[in-house]
């Protein structure tokens, strides 16, 4: 029993390889690579739903002109080998957003000229290698703003005829608005793009654009040296609004499209460390401009020394703490900077751009450290000597606790010595008469003494030494 359940299993996959679908074409021919692959078409209009049995070894697959009219999930699961699916001119209404699970290996999908009013954009994420998407001749109302998180790989995208109008009730879907987002992907700023910036094809035309901004820029962008875009057709049509007659893109009227400025609240800004700051900036143009905040130089004038080597990348994107568009044309941010470090100084870029172009506005923050304020040094509260403040008549032997500049005054005067008495002649020698037979001693160096004592004692010193004479007299 268990061999023949597994002989079945093997015969079925020898069947899953090596058989076709009815009312479909399998042959070998050449894909792009060296070797031979499997291709299946199939173009019946008897086919109602996505065949079960394609070979797996299938590398292209053609369903044409059948009455095809919704793609299931996982339809294409056992083709993981599966490089181009073409699934165009068929009456294909809705696709399941996990329809192209597995495709690995898929660089081409092709559904031109079904009946899709939406496409299921998160589908693209199961086919990383797709390239190639063209959607031409459907009836496509919008591209969403989401879509562009799933087309950076995509460098071939066909849009266009997607346009219809319901004959009875004169009901119409129109592709007539591009997101900004999308002109972000296809025109990256400098320094935006990642890598090698890739050439793109695109198939805009015959569509009922509304003339603004972003459709004027688009073509305007492709048309310059060296553009990333390539317009499969340079002639677009446009309106002022709904129902009215269509008019060469290039004859319209776009005077309101308005290059942005950007004016900062302050140019320079110091703050002390650990203190909080706000920066913002304002910013006017039509359409209403977006604003970034960039982090662009670290270490502007502060303390690099302090700070370790490679501790941020830079430029560096910031998110707004805030950003408010109070009216059309006119929209501001503020940033904030809590708890300011030494890494935080630097120059901050205010960035606005819309569909006419871009400007910028620089702020140079600078951090600086706490400093001590140097305050005047207060006399001081010691009681001041006595012999500063005494009375001239005053004796310095009274004072309870000399300075010690009086102490050294104190030493100089030393007591009474044959020296210092010799002195005294001099001045009593008019008055007393003097023993010539007493030998005179050189009074030079007494002098000189008496000169240098008299200059270092104070007035103290000046009335011991009177004192001290008048002892001697006596």
């Amino acid at each position: 029993m268990y061999l023949l359940l597994l002989a079945h299993i093997l015969q079925s996959s020898l069947l899953g390889v090596h058989s076709c679908p009815a009312f479909c074409a399998c042959t070998y021919g050449s894909s792009g690579t060296a070797q031979l692959s499997r291709l299946v078409q199939c173009s019946d209009p008897g086919i109602v739903s996505i065949p079960i049995n394609v070979p797996a070894d299938t590398v292209k697959l053609r369903l044409e002109k059948t009455l095809i009219s919704r793609v299931p999930r996982a339809a294409f699961y056992n083709l993981s080998e599966l490089q181009f699916l073409w699934l165009v001119y068929n009456s294909i209404t809705s696709i399941h957003p996990s329809s192209f699970v597995n495709l690995k290996a898929l660089r081409e999908l092709r559904l031109d000229g079904n009946l899709l009013s939406s496409f299921p954009w998160e589908g693209l994420r199961d086919m990383p290698q797709l390239q190639t998407l063209g959607l031409h001749n459907n009836r496509l109302s919008s591209l969403p703003a989401h879509a562009v998180l799933f087309l950076p790989n995509i460098t071939y995208l066909d849009l266009s005829s997607n346009r219809w109008v319901h004959r009875l009730h004169g009901a119409s879907l129109m592709l007539t608005i591009l997101p900004a987002e999308l002109l972000d992907l296809w025109f990256p700023l400098p320094g935006q793009q990642e890598g090698q910036v890739k050439r793109r094809i695109l198939g805009l035309h015959d569509n009922p654009w509304l003339c603004d901004c972003q459709i004027s820029m688009v073509m305007s962008l492709s048309m310059s040296l060296g553009s990333p875009v390539v317009l499969m057709d340079q002639f677009l049509m446009c309106s002022r609004s709904l129902g009215q007659s269509a008019m060469l893109l290039t004859q319209a009227d776009l005077s309101r499209c308005m290059r942005p400025s950007v004016q900062p609240s302050a140019t320079k800004v110091i703050s002390p460390l650990g203190s909080n700051v706000i920066l913002r900036c304002d910013a006017s143009g039509y359409p209403t401009p977006t604003l970034t905040w960039i982090k662009t130089s670290s270490y502007a004038d502060c303390c690099q020394q302090q700070i370790p080597e490679n501790s941020e990348q830079l430029p560096r994107n910031l998110e707004s703490f805030m950003q408010e568009s109070p009216r059309v044309g006119v929209r501001w941010s503020i940033i904030s900077l809590n708890g300011l470090s030494y890494k935080d100084a630097g120059e901050y870029r205010c960035q606005a751009r819309n569909m006419a172009g871009i400007s910028e506005a620089l702020i140079k923050l600078k951090v600086v450290g706490n400093t001590r304020l140097r305050l005047p040094r207060k006399k001081s509260q010691k009681t001041p000597s006595k012999s500063k403040n005494r009375k001239p008549n005053q004796n310095p032997g009274t004072a309870n606790t000399p300075s010690v500049k009086g102490n050294q005054i104190l030493q100089n005067i030393s007591p009474p010595s044959t020296n210092n008495i010799q002195t005294v002649p001099n001045i009593v020698s008019k008055v007393l008469p003097v023993d010539k037979n007493i030998k005179r001693p050189k009074l030079n160096s007494a002098k000189k003494k008496s000169q240098k004592s008299t200059k270092s004692t104070s007035e103290s010193s000046n009335n011991s030494t009177t004192a001290l004479l008048s002892a001697t007299l006596l």
